[in-house]
């Protein structure tokens, strides 16, 4: 099976004081089996980025701009990124019309389309109602990925 990581997991995976840190690195050792592939892709790897250096007062991690680097060095070194097919904008535009998506999720939407575009249908995020309009997306949290 393919799964492809959020930004929000991909960042509690990197920082040990993160709460939710061992439930998301103990999620990707569990799915670190020959039989699956663990991928990444540019929105969640410049989300991670986004998140990373916003302040701690605005729902960020405060990093430094060196440490954000690093955490992405880990990541791409840890995980294949997908590549941006060349419809993703139209992909996107469909979901967003068909869903009637607006504001930020418009950003999940993005993902949902490189996932569909991949034929990856599983997607592990803290955030599963965000992506559960997506039939053909299943989200899982770290814990569902555990309790497997």
């Amino acid at each position: 099976m393919r799964f492809l990581l959020d930004s929000n997991v991909l960042l509690r995976w990197s920082d040990s004081r993160a709460l939710e840190h061992a439930a998301c690195a103990e999620a990707i050792s569990k799915l670190a089996a020959p039989s699956n592939v663990i991928l990444v892709c540019p929105q969640v790897i410049i989300e991670s980025y986004v998140v990373a250096t916003r302040p701690v007062d605005v729902n960020g991690l405060g990093f430094s701009a060196a440490e954000a680097r690093q955490t992405l060095t880990d990541i791409e070194a840890s995980f294949p990124c997908l590549p941006e097919p060349h419809d993703i904008i139209a992909r996107w535009r469909k979901l967003i019309q068909t869903h009637g998506v607006t504001g930020k999720q418009a950003h999940d939407a993005h993902i949902a389309a490189l996932m569909q575009a991949h034929g990856v249908g599983h997607l592990i995020t803290l955030n599963v109602g965000d992506f559960a309009r997506y039939q053909d997306i299943t989200p899982l949290t770290p814990s569902d990925v555990l309790a497997r």
